[in-house]
């Protein structure tokens, strides 16, 4: 089964340097463990061969009848030495190469030496404690067994307990895991601004620029996202001076026509022709307001929206439709008046077209403003909540005279509200209808 790879960059760098860190690590621990032991080994049989030759050196200057007595003597606290040159029990001849039986031979080459390693009875020490007997021959042929004791007591150190070293192990895994975490998150850091700044740029255009600050590759990266954000900038300015250029160039044309529509002696070609030349001009005027959209750099302002939304309410039910508020905000909310106005009158005439009967639902939390239309229409596709969003587009219900706009609504009411903080998305109520759910900061200052 292929094990899942980390989908960010900080999980992915933290996961690379873990483990090559760790395989390194264990690496180095073995092959210090390794070259410790054989250095102490070796370091130890060079000083029995010294000591077992410099032993035998003494007991070739002796008489026969002389080296009983100094046998005893002779052996030390790790040697006991013996004139019993027979193989003990249970006992192998050792190889060549063992480390004892090579330094023997550099210290004493023109003596015969044979080293025995005898195993332990049973229920006795472990396999780990062998016995080594080394047999060596006096210049007089006399033979001298030398019995080592088992390796505790010869000085060769034990690795510590697997407990142990686990633990160490574990506390050291622990504080690199800490330190790459801080080193990963310096450097990834940078990413996580570059990516939230993205993300802010199709909001707001007019954004601050991004410090080219930190690293090279860092300040590079902020320096073209800059100058991106420039390029866009000056992109969107351009097409909204076209587009307010055309719609406001349209009205003259479209008054001469509705002029010489006055001269059309048939009436109903007449109120045909005219009916055009409205639904034209209403598009003009539409294509107008969002392009000011786009550029809405009014201040802001303390706003009564509580206020505001009944004076809205009053000027629909003067127009005979039925708008009626829900809840109220008790601290004034910082926006463009003018722009928030005509939000609040975007969405409140979307929803009369479809829905005939519309609830303005106020609330606050910690950090916005909260404005909900509702309708009791029949709704819209789950997949058209957000494309309705889109420049003159509009869902098949609408495409019909009576209901039919210009599709323009809902894009000027988002581009107001994201000019000043703000966002507007659409749900589909459980019960039937739509709810436009348009928030505003508590604390929006944008420009």
């Amino acid at each position: 089964m292929r094990l899942p790879w980390p989908r960010t960059l900080f999980a992915r760098l933290m996961l690379i340097w873990l483990i090559g860190i760790v395989t390194i690590l264990a690496t180095s621990f073995a092959l210090f463990v390794g070259e410790r032991s054989r250095s102490d080994r070796s370091a130890l049989f060079e000083g029995i061969a010294r000591e077992i030759s410099a032993s035998m050196d003494v007991l070739d200057h002796l008489a026969a009848n002389e080296r009983g007595p100094w046998i005893e003597a002779l052996g030390g606290r790790r040697l006991r030495f013996s004139l019993d040159a027979r193989p003990p029990e249970n006992a192998s001849p050792v190889s060549e190469h063992f480390p004892l039986v090579e330094a023997l031979r550099r210290a004493q080459p023109d003596r015969k030496i044979t080293l025995y390693s005898q195993q332990p009875k049973p229920g006795g020490p472990s396999l780990h404690h062998l016995r080594l007997i080394a047999i060596l021959t006096l210049s007089d042929g006399t033979p001298v067994s030398v019995r080592l004791p088992m390796p505790p007591l010869l000085g060769i150190r034990e690795l510590p307990s697997p407990e142990r070293i686990l633990a160490a192990l574990a506390a050291f895994v622990l504080g690199l895991t800490l330190l790459t975490w801080f080193a990963v998150r310096v450097a990834t850091r940078p990413l996580s601004r570059l990516a939230q700044a993205a993300n802010a740029l199709g909001e707001d255009p007019n954004r601050p620029a991004l410090a080219t600050t930190g690293p090279t590759e860092v300040a590079l990266a902020a320096t073209a996202f800059n100058q991106m954000q420039t390029r866009i900038r000056e992109h969107v300015a351009e097409r909204t001076r076209i587009l307010a250029a055309i719609s406001h160039d349209l009205q003259t044309p479209i008054t001469r026509l509705r002029l010489r529509a006055e001269e059309i002696s048939d009436p109903a070609l007449r109120t045909r022709v005219q009916s055009d030349l409205d639904a034209m001009q209403a598009l003009a005027r539409e294509g107008l307001d969002y392009a000011r959209s786009l550029d809405a750099t009014a201040p802001l302002q303390a706003v009564d929206l509580t206020a505001l939304v009944d004076a809205l309410c009053q000027d629909a039910q003067d127009m005979g439709w039925n708008v009626t508020r829900q809840g109220a905000t008790h601290t004034p909310c910082r926006a463009q008046l003018v722009a928030l106005r005509r939000v609040l009158w975007n969405l409140i005439e979307n929803g009369i077209k479809f829905g005939e009967r519309v609830e303005v639902s106020l609330r606050e939390s910690d950090d916005a403003i909260h404005i909900d239309v509702r309708d009791h229409g029949p709704g819209i596709a789950p997949d058209e909540l957000e494309r309705v969003f889109e420049p003159f587009y509009r869902t098949e219900y609408s495409r019909n005279r009576e209901t039919g706009g210009t599709g323009l609504g809902l894009a000027i009411a988002r581009n107001l509200l994201r000019a000043q903080g703000g966002d507007v998305t659409l749900e589909n109520a459980a019960d039937g209808g739509l709810i436009a759910h348009a928030r505003l900061r508590r604390n929006s200052d944008t420009h």
